[in-house]
């Protein structure tokens, strides 16, 4: 199925050259911010947060006003017509009749791409459950630009909650298409990167190590991502206890690093960072998260300059196949239509792409 409009679901549906080009806007936008403050006058964003969030929703919303437009939208669903029962289509249908522009926060994997399925306007994945976060990634991929001067021959390491991690999946699927780039994916067995992902990793020539130790590989790093383990992925209480504070990163474990490493975070962080560290200049979070407003500008603008569509759904529609993921959207919106792609015993649920074995 093709959009009648330019969507961004997932980051690897557009080349690298469409990356770098954002990006390379998003620079230009950091310089010289006077020349864009009239770009989207007349234009209106929607900003849909089923799930909490600081940095992405107030990111997205200064964006809007600084390129001089308007925003509507809800931040709590209780607070709108969902409370009362209304689902995702119809939602977005509605809300998309009013705006130029979609944004869209969602707990179940799949989420954005199925609301763009029959939205009215350009949708923006702002993060889909444990899923993807494609604009956070545009955010890691600008600030590796301007603090390391260069997306390629960097050795990266990963530490925390990598399993649920959306941040940790769309930024090692970004970076694989780079050349040179080599992945440290630091977790507890429990919380080990995906095989979806690793298997973008090695299709694409990186290569990825696995271990359970920081101080082991912290030497040899050019860029340190942490993360917090995210007590609203784990199944219960006790399952989050038991990995909480696995990581720490803290003055001490600086000290071994490289000169010339720097420590990047999603935010918010919990207790993974200590605050000591917040003085070291190799710690670059903070002023990653105002990088992100540049690059969701640069975003914003390319997409409501764009007229060509984006490919939803190219597999088969199997009316008899549920994806095996129980947080997957077509699980929770039954009207979904339910597309795989793959053959033979083995395919892979277009929406949150889970794998699933056939039986017979």
């Amino acid at each position: 199925m093709i959009s009648q409009y330019p969507h961004l679901i997932d980051l690897n549906d557009y080349p690298v050259s469409w990356w770098n080009k954002l990006i390379e806007l998003g620079h230009d936008i950091r310089l010289h911010p006077q020349r864009y403050t009239h770009a989207c006058e007349g234009k209106i964003m929607a900003t849909l947060f089923y799930e909490p969030s600081t940095r992405t929703q107030m990111s997205f919303q200064s964006a809007m006003i600084r390129l001089g437009g308007n925003i509507i939208g809800f931040d709590n669903p209780s607070s709108s017509s969902v409370a009362k029962g209304e689902n995702l289509k119809d939602t977005t249908k509605i809300v998309s009749s009013y705006s130029d522009i979609l944004i869209i926060r969602h707990p179940q994997p799949g989420a954005a791409k199925a609301a763009a399925l029959t939205a009215d306007c350009s949708v923006v994945n702002a993060g889909d459950g444990g899923h993807l976060h494609p604009t956070q990634t545009l955010t890691d991929l600008l600030t590796l630009h301007e603090e390391k001067g260069r997306l390629d021959n960097l050795n990266i390491g990963l530490c925390g909650d990598l399993v649920n991690g959306r941040t940790v999946h769309s930024l090692c699927k970004a970076l694989s298409a780079y050349s040179g780039n080599t992945f440290v994916l630091v977790s507890t067995p429990n919380l080990r990167l995906p095989s979806y992902v690793k298997d973008i990793i090695t299709a694409s020539g990186s290569r990825y190590t696995e271990v359970t130790s920081l101080d082991e590989v912290i030497n040899d790093l050019d860029m340190l991502y942490m993360t917090r383990i995210q007590r609203e992925r784990f199944a219960s209480e006790e399952e989050y206890l038991a990995e909480k504070d696995t990581y720490v990163l803290d003055k001490k474990k600086m000290k071994k690093a490289r000169k010339d490493m720097i420590v990047m975070h999603p935010m918010p962080r919990v207790d993974e960072i200590a605050n000591d560290v917040d003085e070291d200049e190799r710690a670059v979070y903070f002023k990653q998260a105002k990088y992100g407003m540049y690059i969701r500008m640069a975003l914003i603008m390319t997409l409501l300059e764009s007229d060509t569509p984006t490919r939803l759904l190219s597999g088969t529609v199997r009316h008899k196949v549920n994806c095996q993921n129980p947080k997957c959207i077509t699980n929770i919106e039954e009207y979904l239509p339910k597309s795989f792609t793959g053959s033979g015993d083995t395919l892979e649920c277009e929406y949150c792409d889970e794998r699933i074995l056939l039986e017979h």
